[in-house]
């Protein structure tokens, strides 16, 4: 009863399955992964009526399941494969070879009795080693289900989530067949009978799949691709050590075992030392985008990964600037990068570094020439200019020296918000080196656009913040005039009573007591407003250089030493009072943040076209970071108490009349501020 039940099960399978072959045949699909599904379908018919009408075990029956699984393992491999180009389905194949192989070797086992003598012993040992090789089979095609659905994307999966149930379903039954005929040393009718129901109830489910899904269209999923590709090099390689360590038994003779350690633990060493390698991971990643996918990046995960970095910092985040740096070099993989951004000079200044520790930056970021050229939204790939090409000449003079020499300055990226740069991006060479596609192009210049925007925004949100403080500090000076008005009702008081009261010693004493408060009163007021009492300005003019470092040096002089070195008396261009005004701001930071009694250094030197005028101290200095992104900003000090406003208007002050300030400072040695002017030798003398 057991046995006819299994052959008229595997007879109804059969003709299910052809009905589908031919149903789908008949749709007139075009597409290889169609003909190879349709193929797999008939394969399976024949298996089923082999089956029935010869029974699981004979040798057409198994030659016929063979085949069977082989149009199965055929289907995937093109469902798996397809779009892709030539390049890429070199390492799609290499996937499934060795399970072709293993499709090879029973081909072999169930044709062996036809060759080979047949004796007990033969028949035996071939038996069981047909039994291992379909258990290896069914395991290994288990492995590749699991790998093909996983590795598709979450959108794709719904259509091929059926034939993959389907499929993992006649495996298992398949795999536990084959171990329970192991165990029990031969074959069963109570398993010929379960397999056949199990086609039968399979074939519906392969019907329901082919109404879902017509084309048979896959994407994959790149990080299930990466884990699942992982997972099956770890299991290749130790199906090769134990192949090889095999073979080095079967010819080593005497020194197997010591041959077999050595090459193990020489296979080990290897493994761990590539394995957790930065290098190889990466290098694994660009081979597997180059022969797995159509394109290079998954650009959904790479804009999540984007906005999470750029958008998202938490708690202890680091600043936008670095951030910036990091979402760009997570694109590329770019270990470290370097962000430049527009000065007031039009050039670019070095304003934020980002894991580049080797990076010698020795001088501006740019002149106004590549900040233009940048704006136009050009990438500039350094491997390109650094070959002598005469078609690269012009944009290789417009970037600095310090750049091109850098050998791994890898690319420069702009970022460009409606017609605007707001900023480039300069780029470390990644760990595996390659050249720039239209791939990175693109994105790059999507990724640069969206940050600069994020940048602008930035900017806009930090000048209208420094508004609302300026309008803090002028309630501040309302503040002030209200006290200024109360001393002057306060004197004027004191003048009415003087004319009555002139001859009385005790108002004369405390006319002076009040008198002696109301100047120091006024003192302090005039300490913190004299920054602010700009006056008229006048346009440059010729002036003495050694005349405004005196009289600087003069009025800070009762309050700390500062020493004046001066050769001969330079003409400089400038307004005088606005100059003494700059100078006067450094002087007094350097006073502040000298040591009493160290004196503070006020050096004039000719430089021929233009004039330098040095202010130094020896004072606790500054840091790298806070001269590059906050000394010149308002209300940013590094003194307790202090507004931040005096380095931020002196260097206001020299712009407006065509000079600059740059500053050398370190930390525990002290700070230079060096005023650079025009020299009056640069136009002609007046009359």
């Amino acid at each position: 009863m057991i046995a006819t039940i299994g052959i008229w099960s595997h007879a109804v399978a059969a003709g299910l399955f052809a009905l589908l072959a031919a149903w789908q045949a008949r749709r007139g699909i075009a597409g290889a992964q169609i003909m190879a599904l349709i193929g797999a379908l008939a394969l399976s018919a024949v298996w089923a009526f082999a089956a029935a009408a010869a029974g699981s075990w004979s040798v057409l029956g198994q030659g016929a399941e063979t085949l069977r699984n082989m149009g199965w393992l055929g289907f995937m491999y093109l469902l798996l494969r397809q779009g892709r180009r030539g390049d890429e389905k070199f390492g799609v194949t290499l996937i499934y070879i060795a399970v072709a192989l293993l499709g090879v070797g029973l081909m072999m086992v169930n044709l062996a009795p036809l060759v080979l003598p047949v004796t007990e012993p033969t028949v035996e040992a071939l038996f069981y080693l047909s039994l291992v090789l379909r258990m290896m089979s069914a395991v290994a095609a288990l492995v590749l289900v699991h790998n093909l659905y996983t590795a598709a994307a979450p959108e794709a999966r719904w259509g091929i989530r059926l034939v993959m149930f389907g499929l993992a379903g006649i495996w298992l039954i398949d795999l536990n067949i084959y171990t329970l005929a192991y165990l029990g040393g031969g074959w069963s009718s109570e398993a010929f009978m379960l397999r056949g129901c199990a086609m039968v109830v399979a074939a519906p489910v392969f019907g329901f799949a082919l109404r879902r899904n017509e084309r048979w269209q896959l994407r994959l999923s790149r990080t299930v691709t990466f884990q699942s590709l992982s997972l099956i090099a770890l299991c290749a390689y130790l199906v090769a050590v134990v192949l090889v360590a095999g073979v080095i038994e079967s010819v080593s003779g005497a020194l197997a075992r010591t041959v077999q350690a050595g090459f193990v633990m020489t296979a080990t060493v290897a493994a761990l030392a590539l394995l957790p390698s930065p290098r190889f991971r990466a290098w694994f990643r660009v081979k597997l985008a180059k022969h797995f996918f159509r394109h290079r990046y998954d650009y959904r995960a790479e804009w999540i990964r984007f906005t999470d970095t750029l958008g998202r910092p938490g708690e202890g985040a680091v600043p936008l600037d670095v951030r910036v740096i990091k979402a760009v070099a997570d694109i590329t993989e770019s270990p470290g990068g370097l962000l430049l951004v527009p000065g007031e000079a039009d050039g670019l200044g070095v304003q934020a570094q980002w894991n580049w520790s080797s990076l010698d930056v020795q001088g501006a970021g740019g002149d106004a020439g590549l900040a233009a050229h940048l704006a136009s939204g050009r990438i500039v790939e350094f491997d390109a200019l650094r070959h002598d090409d005469p078609r690269h000449d012009r944009e290789a003079a417009l970037l600095p020296q310090w750049m091109l020499g850098t050998p791994d300055a890898w690319a420069l990226v702009p970022l460009v918000h409606f017609d605007r740069l707001q900023g480039a991006v300069l780029l470390e060479r990644p760990p595996v080196d390659r050249a720039l596609d239209w791939e990175d192009f693109d994105l790059l210049r999507i990724v640069g656009r969206q940050i600069a925007s994020y940048l602008a925004e930035a900017r806009g949100q930090e000048a209208l913040s420094d508004a609302r403080r300026f309008d803090e500090f002028n309630r501040r000076f309302a503040f002030i005039m209200h006290d200024i008005k109360n001393l002057v009702s306060q004197l004027s008081l004191v003048a009415r009573n003087a004319e009555r009261h002139a001859d009385n010693p005790e108002f004369r004493a405390d006319m002076v007591a009040t008198l002696q408060s109301s100047v120091g009163k006024m003192n302090d007021l005039l300490a913190r407003l004299s920054q602010h009492n700009k006056g008229r300005h006048e346009e440059p003019r010729r002036v003495s250089g050694q005349r405004i470092v005196e009289a600087v040096a003069a009025a800070r002089n009762r309050q700390h030493p500062v020493v004046v070195m001066a050769v001969g008396d330079p003409m400089l261009i400038a307004d005088p009072a606005r100059l003494e005004q700059a100078l006067g701001h450094l002087v007094q930071n350097a006073i502040e943040a000298s040591p009493a009694g160290e004196p503070v250094l006020l050096s004039l030197v000719d430089k021929g076209a233009e004039i330098a005028i040095e202010v130094r101290d020896r004072g606790a200095g500054m840091s790298q970071e806070f001269v590059r992104s906050s000394l010149f900003k308002p209300f940013a000090s590094t003194k307790e108490g202090g507004f931040g406003v005096g380095a931020f208007e002196a260097r206001t002050l020299i712009a407006a009349m065509g000079g600059r300030i740059d500053v050398e400072s370190r930390e525990g040695e002290g700070t230079k501020f060096i005023v650079t002017l025009p020299a009056a030798s640069r136009i002609p003398e007046m009359q």
